[in-house]
């Protein structure tokens, strides 16, 4: 069955200048199985605590991350290992309850812009 799953993202855009505008971009995914959104809650160190929502619908999957003020959309990429998700220069690589946020334009070796911990809520 075909569903039409619609996407409200937020973002600031740059207007001729230092002028910033809030604006609203609709994305819709033509939907095939099932679809989950789930939203996970991270402690990190260094930082606040941070909400990641995770739009899980094959082939599709992505992960709304907020990286420095903004939320920024991040695909799923191949990894060994966990799930790994990219957005510019900004990698989200999550494993079991733990994640981190690197830069790679920091370098390879660079240490995580965030180590996280997913926070398990108990019934």
């Amino acid at each position: 069955m075909r569903t039409f799953f619609d996407l409200a993202l937020l973002a600031a855009v740059a207007i001729a200048g230092p002028a910033l505008a809030d604006v609203s971009v609709g994305l819709g995914l033509n939907l095939t199985g099932d679809a989950e959104i789930k939203t996970a809650k991270y402690t990190c160190t260094g930082s606040d605590p941070i909400t990641v929502q995770y739009v899980n619908a094959d082939p599709n999957y992505l992960a709304l991350v907020p990286v420095h003020g903004q939320t920024l959309v991040f695909v799923n990429t191949i990894s060994a290992s966990g799930a790994k998700y990219e957005a510019g220069q900004f990698v989200w690589w999550n494993k079991g309850s733990d994640a981190t946020l690197s830069d790679v334009t920091e370098g390879l070796d660079a240490a995580p812009v965030l180590t996280c911990t997913e926070l398990i809520e108990t019934p």
